[in-house]
C-alpha cells in the first residue's frame, strides 16, 4: 500500500512534469524547483534522484526535445536534487531560497556552457563563451523566477499540508518548514 506522503510527494513532481507540457511562458517552469523538493522530501534517495529524471527524460520524449546537451542539463538537475538533500536538517526560508538560487544559478552556467561546447554558433574561445553566457541572460529572468516562485509553492504548500494532515509528516530525518534559520 502506498503512503500518503510518498503519493503526495509523488503529485508535486508530477504537477511540475506537467506544467512544462502545457504552454507558458518561455523557462517558466518548475522542473528545478521539482528537483530541489524531491531532494529535501523523498526519504528514499533513490527516489528523490529517479523520479524527477525520468519525469525530465519522459517529457522530453513527449515533447520530442532531444538535443545535445540534453545529459548537462539531466547533470544540472541531478546537482539540484543533491542540493535540496543538503535541505532536510536545515529546512528555512533563507536556506530554501538560497538553495533555489544556487541551483538556478548551477544550471545556467552548466547548461550554457554545454551549449557552447556542442553548438557551433558561437566561436571556441573566450570571447565566444563570454556571448554565449550574455545572450542567455535574458532567460534567466524567467528562469529565476520560476525557481523561486515554484519554489515557495512547494515548500511552502508541503509545509501548510504537513500541519494540517499529521499522516503527511516524515519520520525526524526531516525538519519542519521554519521562518529564520537558527
Amino acid at each position: 500500500m502506498l503512503k500518503p506522503r510518498f503519493v503526495t510527494l509523488t503529485a508535486v513532481v508530477l504537477f511540475a512534469a506537467i506544467w512544462r507540457l502545457v504552454p507558458h511562458p518561455w523557462n517558466l517552469t518548475p522542473i528545478t524547483a521539482m528537483a530541489l523538493f524531491a531532494g529535501a522530501h523523498f526519504s528514499s534517495r533513490r527516489t528523490a534522484y529517479a523520479l524527477p529524471i525520468a519525469v525530465m527524460v519522459a517529457s522530453n520524449l513527449i515533447l520530442g526535445q532531444l538535443y545535445a546537451t540534453a545529459p548537462f542539463v539531466l547533470a544540472a538537475f541531478i546537482l539540484t536534487v543533491f542540493v535540496g538533500t543538503r535541505l532536510r536538517k536545515h529546512r528555512d526560508v533563507l536556506s530554501i531560497g538560497g538553495s533555489a538560487v544556487a541551483s538556478a544559478l548551477l544550471f545556467f552556467v552548466l547548461t550554457n556552457f554545454a551549449h557552447w561546447l556542442v553548438a557551433t554558433d558561437y566561436p571556441k574561445t573566450g570571447a565566444g563563451l563570454g556571448a554565449c553566457f550574455a545572450a542567455a541572460i535574458p532567460f534567466f529572468r524567467n528562469q529565476l523566477l520560476g525557481d523561486l516562485g515554484f519554489t515557495a509553492v512547494f515548500f511552502g504548500g508541503f509545509a501548510f499540508l504537513e500541519r494540517r494532515f499529521p499522516v503527511l509528516q516524515d519520520a525526524p530525518l526531516s525538519a519542519p518548514l521554519k521562518l529564520l534559520p537558527r
